[in-house]
């Protein structure tokens, strides 16, 4: 569980780092320039469809799962830029600027997959609290939550404070991907983030007699709903609803890890154009 009196390490590393050049917006509506041959290759086909994919889920992320698929979705996308980067005249357009765009993304996506840990820590705490009936345990889920959210919202405000980009047109296949990964890592860290927690009481009692009747919408935020079946002391369905959200978080971050380690490939493949 997270310890009140130091911020972790990653968090600061986050803060320190240029961030990022690109509105979310423009992830909707930026359009690419590249000088293809007039016979498109196929792997600008690809690339087209991957990132249209993305573009057309970014809507639909509204479960944990959903956003499991389309993170997928985005590790399909840099392999086929990968694929891209292997092309003579795509090579020719790389720069310097591009590669360092490229590391604030990296340092997004590490930030981001560090807070899902966290984030799949306290539920876990939680669960191991509620089935020992540990009121204390539970506070200390509730208190560790509200600190989580606040690194949450830190690195949101970073991400919503992003400006307009100066790099050239010749590179936008890059930069579209770059506000595409952005703006899908802002509505992970949005769902995770949940609404506002509202007041709970200081201490928890799985007997408690006052609140009987109320039940916990089925169709709202994972993270929500937690909140929600706290406050009417339905045991059993937050041991349920607990353990398929830490399934659901085990996935996720194994997606993260996995486009964390297909966006260094890609940063290799950069930085060897650059060098030769």
């Amino acid at each position: 569980m997270l310890q009140t009196s130091q911020t972790p390490s990653f968090i600061h590393q986050f803060n320190s780092k240029p961030y990022f050049h690109q509105q979310k917006t423009m992830a909707l509506h930026h359009g690419r320039s590249l000088s293809f041959p007039s016979s498109s290759h196929p792997a600008l086909s690809h690339f087209d469809e991957n990132i249209s994919r993305l573009r057309s889920s970014e809507a639909a992320c509204s479960s944990l799962s959903s956003i499991n698929a389309t993170i997928n979705s985005l590790k399909n996308l840099y392999e086929s830029i990968d694929d891209l980067l292997l092309l003579p005249h795509i090579q020719q357009i790389v720069s310097e600027e591009s590669v360092d765009d490229y590391i604030s993304l990296l340092d997004a996506c590490s930030t981001v997959k560090d807070l899902v840990s966290l984030a799949k820590q306290d539920l876990r705490d939680l669960l191991s609290a509620v089935r020992r009936k540990d009121a204390k345990g539970i506070n200390g889920y509730l208190a560790s939550r509200k600190r989580s959210k606040k690194m949450i919202q830190k690195c949101l405000k970073k991400l919503r404070r992003s400006s307009a980009s100066t790099t050239s047109e010749n590179v936008s296949m890059l930069k579209d991907a770059e506000s595409v990964a952005i703006s899908l890592l802002e509505s992970l860290l949005s769902y995770t983030l949940g609404t506002k927690m509202q007041e709970t009481k200081s201490s928890w009692s799985l007997v408690s007699k006052l609140i009987q009747s109320k039940k916990a919408s089925d169709d709202e935020n994972e993270f929500n709903k937690v909140d929600s079946l706290l406050q009417v002391n339905q045991e059993n369905e937050l041991v349920n609803h607990l353990k398929e959200m830490d399934s659901s978080i085990q996935v996720l971050e194994e997606e993260l890890e996995s486009v964390f380690r297909q966006l260094i490939k890609t940063r290799v493949s950069l930085l060897n154009i650059l060098n030769h």
